[in-house]
Order: C-alpha cells, then sequence, then structure tokens
C-alpha cells in the first residue's frame, strides 16, 4: 500500500501519521492483547463443580481462560497441600500376595474411582439394629481430642463392577445403605489417625497397613493382607496425607508391595485439607454406616 494509504476522508495520510510494518504489528498485539483482558474480565471463570457423583467432569470445550489470567489469586489460601514433614514412618511385612489390580486402577483401594454422590440423611449418630463387635474401628480416634465432632454432610458410594473391562468401572448402582460416606467437621491443618482399635496386626502397636495413599485420600486395612476383603477397612478423604508417609507407600508401592506403611493408635497420618475430613468404613469389603453408634461410636 506504501504511499496510497489514505485517511477516512480520503486525503493523503501525514508522513507523521503514518506508521511502519513494525510499528503495525506491534499495533495489532496490543489490540490483540486488549482484547484478552477485556474477556478475562467480563467473562466470569467457569469453576470445576463436583457433580453428584464426587468427580470433577472433564470436557474438551471447557475453557479456563480467565482463571490463567488471574494466575495464583485464583487458588484460594491452604489449599495447597505440605510437601514436607518431620515425621518418620515405618514398613511391616505384608502377608501373602500384592493387590491385584495397579494401585491406582484399583477400584477398592482409590475412592476416587468409584465416587459418590450426596443424600438428605440425618447428619448425627444413629441406632442400627443387630450384634456389634467390641473390637470394631472407633472414629473418635481420628482426632487428638476424641472428640464426636460435627456431621457435616452425609453421601453414598458408588458400587464396583469388576466384570467391566481390565480392572473394573463404576457401577450405576450405589452401595445399599443410607449412608457410606461421611462428613466430619475440622479445622484446616488439624492433625488427623484414623479410626483406633485395640487388636495389634504386628509387633509394636501397629494397627493399621497403608494400603493406598496419594496426595489427598489414603485406604488403611485392619490386616497386615493386601486387600480390603479379610477384615475392616477405612478410606479418609479430603486430607493432606503426610509427605513422609506418602513417600514411603510410593517406594513400597513401586517395590512390590512386599512391605507397607503401618500405623500406630493416634499416630499422624496427614492433616485435614479444608473444614471438612470425609471417612468410609468398611466390613470385609463391604460399606457400613458410618453414622451407626454400636458399631463406630461405642458410648456416644
Amino acid at each position: 500500500m506504501g504511499n496510497n494509504l489514505r485517511s477516512g476522508l480520503g486525503d493523503p495520510v501525514p508522513k507523521a501519521a503514518r506508521l511502519d510494518l513494525p510499528s503495525r504489528r506491534l499495533f495489532s498485539m496490543l489490540l490483540a492483547l486488549a482484547a484478552i483482558l477485556l474477556l478475562a474480565w467480563t467473562v466470569p471463570a467457569q469453576a470445576q463443580e463436583p457433580s453428584p457423583q464426587g468427580t470433577v467432569p472433564g470436557s474438551s470445550h471447557r475453557i479456563f481462560l480467565p482463571a490463567v489470567l488471574r494466575g495464583l489469586d485464583s487458588v484460594p489460601p491452604g489449599s495447597q497441600c505440605p510437601t514436607t514433614s518431620s515425621r518418620s514412618y515405618t514398613p511391616i511385612p505384608v502377608d501373602g500376595p500384592p493387590a491385584d489390580h495397579p494401585d491406582e486402577l484399583h477400584g477398592d483401594l482409590n475412592l476416587a474411582l468409584r465416587g459418590y454422590q450426596a443424600t438428605s440423611a440425618a447428619l448425627g449418630i444413629v441406632d442400627i439394629n443387630g450384634g456389634s463387635d467390641p473390637n470394631a474401628p472407633q472414629m473418635p480416634g481420628l482426632f487428638a481430642d476424641q472428640r464426636t465432632p460435627a456431621f457435616t454432610s452425609v453421601h453414598r458410594v458408588y458400587d464396583w463392577d469388576w466384570s467391566c473391562g481390565e480392572h473394573g468401572c463404576r457401577s450405576p448402582n450405589l452401595t445399599p445403605r443410607e449412608v457410606t460416606l461421611l462428613g466430619m467437621g475440622v479445622t484446616p491443618g488439624e492433625a488427623i489417625s484414623f479410626p483406633s482399635r485395640g487388636p495389634q496386626i504386628y509387633g509394636g502397636g501397629y494397627i493399621v497397613l497403608v494400603l493406598y495413599a496419594s496426595e489427598e485420600r489414603i485406604t488403611l486395612g485392619y490386616t497386615r493382607r493386601d486387600s480390603v476383603a479379610p477384615g475392616y477397612a477405612v478410606h479418609i478423604e479430603e486430607i493432606c496425607v503426610d509427605a513422609n508417609l506418602l513417600a514411603l507407600y510410593r517406594r513400597m508401592n513401586q517395590a512390590g508391595r512386599g512391605q507397607l506403611p503401618a500405623l500406630r493408635n493416634g499416630e499422624i497420618l496427614g492433616t485435614a485439607k479444608g473444614s471438612e475430613i470425609r471417612v468410609a468404613v468398611r466390613d470385609r469389603g463391604t460399606f457400613m454406616d458410618p453414622r451407626s453408634r454400636k458399631d463406630w461410636w461405642k458410648g456416644r
């Protein structure tokens, strides 16, 4: 276009007002950046809301550009788990063969694979008919003060279909009991242990075996078997698993699971990630109602 560039009135553009090629490119880039910033300001970020199943559905059509532009201010304080720890933990020998599926893909170990759905059941301890085990795990052991916490939410975990694919898949059906996952009120950063129990599984006071751990959840078995099937087991969600415990578990898992970390009553396994932790309890693989007074809240 060169000297033929004209203004909107048809008169030649004065030389002082002409833009050379580099200037025009810079001007175009500034216009594009302004448009992106305007979009970031006017279009709210699309939050990843949990679905009723407790997971965030993926979509190739969702755009999170505004959140990216706003940077770290979009991350709530305290949402990151500690990456260091001064605590130490011990592995013990596993009794029998290792788990028969990779831990991250195992529907009995990684509760995130199943997901769960909120219910409107009572937020309180309930009385259920039937017998009880005097050695059942006790929920107050989760907390240093052995309290009965406020019950803040109730959920039903999804069942697992082992006939689906190589490692099974989530069933469309929920576990049959009215509640199979219980939310309890905590203070963010509060030290968390596990439901206490009397019988040891190994000399030295060890009560539970770590069957699965990730940054934000843990699964514990009350036997030395690498399975939830033989006895009691608990899943604890919405926690920051202690960095050293997680590192030890991952080393033992990679080494073939001949040994796994074990914990004593009252031993801290991590801290509360937010204002609620969620706990499921199982008896020989079956998800039980974690509100039951005669089982998990004796004397409360």
